[in-house]
């Protein structure tokens, strides 16, 4: 609310920018520019008896900077677009391999009822990014995670043939997934993928990415 007269500052000098609580970036069209933009915001501020945080504020190109953890593209034809910073994005998959690790003994029911909630909220927080291949490649990437999860439940050659026969594998992928029984990871990213489909996790709940 303070920072209410420097929204309105702003707007009386017809500059473009974006708030959110105390984090804001301006937008202008040259170096020299962001520099008075910058030393007018420091007078605000100075009048406000408040202090800008040099250490993250800089006058810099909008591409490489990072707001609300979204940053920018150039796509083709100059379009410039919106993603996911690598920051959250990293911080996102460090929280879904916490959530999916094969350790602790929990059913996939269990795993997924944890894994629903953060993956529906980070979906709808990043929905405005316009990389489709990054949502399709992290997809793939957690589903790749749970068929592991699911072969370790399986866990024996005699249990996960059982199994996979249950869901309609054929022989051949049947034998083959099932003497690899203790590679998890690579045999998760496999020919199971042909019997753990995508259609398979949707009947478990797993949201979608893309």
């Amino acid at each position: 609310m303070l920072l209410d007269e420097v929204d309105k500052a702003l707007e009386a000098r017809s500059y473009s920018f974006a708030r959110y609580a105390d984090d804001c970036n301006v937008y202008v069209g040259s170096r020299r520019a962001g520099e008075r933009v910058m030393a007018y915001i420091r007078k605000l501020y100075t009048g406000l008896k408040l202090q800008i945080n040099e250490a993250k504020s800089a006058v810099a190109s909008a591409f490489g900077r990072k707001f609300l953890g979204y940053e920018f593209w150039m796509a083709k034809g100059k379009e410039v677009k919106c993603a996911v910073a690598y920051k959250a994005l990293d911080n996102f998959k460090a929280r879904i391999r916490q959530l999916t690790r094969r350790s602790g003994g929990r059913s996939m029911a269990q795993v997924v009822e944890k894994l629903r909630p953060c993956v529906l909220g980070w979906k709808a927080y990043f929905g405005m990014s316009q990389t489709p291949r990054i949502w399709r490649e992290l997809d793939e990437w957690l589903r790749h995670r749970l068929r592991a999860i699911q072969l370790k439940h399986w866990k024996r050659p005699r249990a996960i043939y059982r199994e996979l026969k249950a869901l309609g594998a054929s022989e051949d992928v049947a034998n083959q997934v099932a003497g690899n029984c203790h590679r998890w990871c690579r045999n998760s990213d496999g020919v199971i993928k042909r019997v753990l489909t995508i259609a398979y996790f949707d009947r478990l709940g797993v949201p979608r990415l893309s």
